[in-house]
């Protein structure tokens, strides 16, 4: 029996360590039969490492569907037994967690609505000491780093030695486009800051939407990620949750084909020469903006004084318009996105504020 379990461990760690890794299955395990079936069209398709379905659904509003609970778990152990997948469930408290491990189920993951919240998160870690599995952890629902680095910290002091991180995007005020916006930014950070973390991308809850996971997908992997999550149903469009974000185990199938897989490098010394040259062009044109930077708060701050002499407001609303549409146009002649002018020139002006505001209150 150990070593039986030790080889199933073993499996698992291999596809952790596997590049692309790919996990799929249902948004929610709904019965047995569909489990299964859906299992088994995802293993047909040689192209899927560990399977996944949602056993309990955290839901916004109460009288959603909020998962079959812990009867599905056998399920999942049933399907991994006709296929070979390992499995994978999200976990939200420790009863969860305790049902998840007497299952058997391979990998635990900690859903977004979970990472936001520091005691749930100590409850599941407490759940987890003694464990020998492998947890991957969601950013949390709001743009969060030290919430998301935290989740990672509790879980680790519970003794887990694999860890991984999901980026399914965040809640944005006015986000139109995506489900969750991606801030693709923040998730790059956090892998910057914890580089030994695999790191997965959750399209289908970025988009919350089928017709753009390829486009969401392919930019993940352009960006290094480690892997995809993508809910799989076997009739998306009757699933219990979730229903525009699903695809079928074929569908995914073509998908997968269709993204360009990036290699992280190359063994060549002329591209990596031609890209050390242009590595340092890039280099010299930063020295130059951190030095433009430096002279335009200078210039803010001898504003500052004016102002402090004139008992004048540091916010000026006009002039600040004004700037921001001098932008606007002049970005958009020389190839600069609106939403990059806007996200640098708010940076820059909450600097000059901050220069003035010494100035004034010296």
């Amino acid at each position: 029996m150990q070593a039986v379990e030790k080889n199933a461990k073993e499996v698992v760690l291999e596809k952790l360590n596997k590049k692309p890794l790919i996990i799929s299955g249902p948004c929610s395990a709904e019965t047995e039969a569909q489990v299964i079936e859906t299992a088994q069209r995802l293993a047909n398709t040689g192209k899927v490492d560990m399977l996944r379905a949602g056993i309990w659904k955290p839901r916004t509003r109460p009288g959603s569907f909020e998962g079959i609970g812990t009867k599905g778990l056998p399920w999942l152990q049933q399907a991994k037994k006709l296929t070979g997948l390992p499995t994978t469930v999200e976990v939200a408290t420790a009863k969860q967690t305790e049902d998840a491990l007497h299952f058997d189920v391979d990998m635990l993951w900690i859903g977004a609505r979970t990472t936001v919240n520091p005691f749930s998160v100590q409850e599941v870690a407490d759940a987890l000491r003694g464990a020998d599995v492998p947890v991957l952890i969601k950013n949390p629902i709001n743009p969060d780093l030290e919430l998301w680095t935290g989740a990672v910290e509790r879980v680790a002091k519970a003794g887990i030695k694999k860890i991984g991180l999901i980026h399914r995007g965040f809640s944005s005020y006015g986000n139109t486009d995506y489900r969750n916006a991606p801030m693709w930014h923040l998730a790059i950070e956090m892998k910057r800051r914890n580089p030994e973390l695999i790191m997965i991308n959750d399209p289908s809850h970025i988009c919350g939407r089928r017709d753009i996971l390829l486009e969401v997908a392919q930019k993940a992997i352009d960006l290094d990620y480690d892997g995809l999550m993508i809910e799989s149903h076997i009739d998306p469009d009757n699933a219990w949750s979730d229903a525009k974000q699903q695809v079928t185990p074929e569908k995914l199938a073509e998908m997968l084909d269709a993204i360009v897989w990036r290699k992280e490098d190359v063994n060549s010394e002329a591209f990596h020469a031609a890209l050390e040259k242009l590595r340092q062009q890039i280099n010299h044109l930063d020295d130059e903006m951190m030095q433009l930077l430096s002279q335009r708060m200078k210039l803010a701050e001898k504003i500052g004084q004016y102002k402090k002499e004139n008992n004048i407001t540091i916010l000026q609303t006009s002039r600040w318009n004004e700037i921001l549409e001098r932008a606007f146009v002049r970005g958009e002649k020389i190839g600069l996105g609106k939403e990059f002018i806007t996200k640098y020139f708010d940076a820059v002006h909450m600097e000059s504020i901050n220069h003035q505001n010494k100035i004034m209150n010296a």
